[in-house]
């Protein structure tokens, strides 16, 4: 079975992907939008992990400045590159939660999550 997670951001990561947020502040500064440099790394924990894992970083830099984003996966960089596996993978998982999240505000006072029913009171 594979997994991708997000991974919290620590001054290790951070330290880590320092010359990718350059490169994306230095883009920021020359067009003015919003810009994404991405990279991929061994990552393991001081104490938690067994053995290195595969991690990928967005280095993103925005007007309001630094926005690093992190996750860890067992999907291999032969499958999935960096860039497409945090944007096309990572990112629609959370689509799909806002989705549900609507979903639920909107009109549906049951659903099914997994293999368990969700129900959810309704005040109408």
């Amino acid at each position: 079975m594979d997994f991708l997670f997000g991974l919290a951001r620590n001054s290790r990561l951070q330290k880590i992907v320092g010359r990718q947020m350059h490169e994306a502040k230095l883009e920021h500064t020359a067009t003015g939008e919003a810009a994404r440099v991405f990279t991929e790394f061994d990552y393991q924990t001081c104490k938690s992990w067994a053995r290195p894992r595969r991690a990928v970083a967005k280095a993103e830099y925005l007007d309001k400045g630094e926005n690093p984003r992190f996750v860890v996966t067992s999907l291999g960089a032969d499958n999935w590159a960096a860039r497409e596996l945090y944007e096309q993978f990572y990112c629609q998982r959370g689509e799909m939660e806002n989705r549900l999240k609507e979903q639920m505000c909107l009109f549906a006072y049951r659903m099914m999550v997994g293999t368990d029913w969700v129900w959810v009171h309704e005040d109408r």
